[in-house]
């Protein structure tokens, strides 16, 4: 932990206390979060799902070491705060969720998310005892860092087959008063259940742009109490969408069009100074 640390730990916190909403873009490498950085976002995050497919592989399918040493790649690039997306803490004890907190931090985030899924399809959530617990404790790791880490916890009712608002408030709400600092639940279905979750809690709420039909301008979601909007892995797949349609260019009709629409090389390396 060095002073750069505990500034970009302060700063992301002080994100959080000010009016209004902030965006939290999702590069998928040290690159795209250089580009990030230089077009003014003011912290960033890490992806589950972009940081498997830079790596080739599914979402969820990467170990804790290597989403690990993916995140610092990231952190490390950059003189804004990062959090990272560290999925259920790759542990289903709370003892195991804490030392992923306090890795995390060691790795050089400001902050991470840890939610409540098991990874098992027959039983997608953690029972709320066992899922306040688990945040219990990442709360305690960091609570004994020596610097300020913000710590997001994931409700996942409406992404692992369980959509229902009335749980996913409830466990919110466990969250918070286990001392979360960031409350998020992914792929809610409308605006109305966006401020329902939003006044159901006090502690600033996260909302995920990503999903087609279910996600909403900036102005609906900062009227409807939202602090903080983060991108998930859609700008790695926008990023893929223009590999998929350059290449397919080239390989079907033998056309070079897709350039007309890049930026040349002396434009993109503005964005990495060294």
């Amino acid at each position: 932990m060095n002073t750069n640390q505990t500034d970009k730990g302060l700063r992301f916190h002080e994100l959080h206390q000010r009016p209004g909403a902030f965006l939290i873009p999702n590069p998928w490498d040290a690159g795209s979060a250089r580009i990030l950085a230089g077009l003014g976002f003011e912290a960033l995050a890490t992806s589950s799902g972009a940081s498997a497919g830079v790596h080739g592989r599914r979402d969820g399918k990467i170990t804790r070491d290597l989403a690990l040493a993916h995140c610092r790649a990231i952190a490390e690039a950059v003189d804004i705060a990062v959090s990272g997306d560290l999925e259920n803490g790759f542990g289903d004890s709370p003892a195991e969720v804490a030392e992923t907190v306090r890795l995390a931090a060691a790795a050089g985030l400001a902050g991470c998310s840890i939610e409540d899924s098991t990874g098992n399809a027959s039983q997608p959530l953690y029972d709320l005892g066992l899922a306040v617990e688990r945040i219990a404790a990442a709360v305690a790791a960091a609570k004994s860092l020596p610097f300020r880490f913000t710590l997001t916890a994931r409700a996942e009712n409406f992404v692992r087959g369980k959509p229902d608002l009335d749980d996913t408030i409830q466990r919110l709400q466990a969250y918070e008063r286990a001392g979360a600092d960031v409350l998020f639940a992914p792929a809610l279905p409308d605006l109305a259940a966006v401020r329902q979750v939003c006044a159901a809690v006090s502690k600033p709420v996260n909302f995920m742009v990503a999903i087609r039909g279910k996600s909403f301008s900036v102005p609906e979601l900062i009227a409807a109490g939202v602090k903080r909007i983060s991108f998930a892995s859609s700008l790695y797949r926008a990023a893929i969408t223009g590999l998929i349609e350059a290449a397919t260019e080239i390989k079907q009709p033998g056309t070079f069009k897709y350039l007309d629409k890049t930026m040349t090389t002396a434009e993109l390396v503005k964005f990495f100074p060294g």
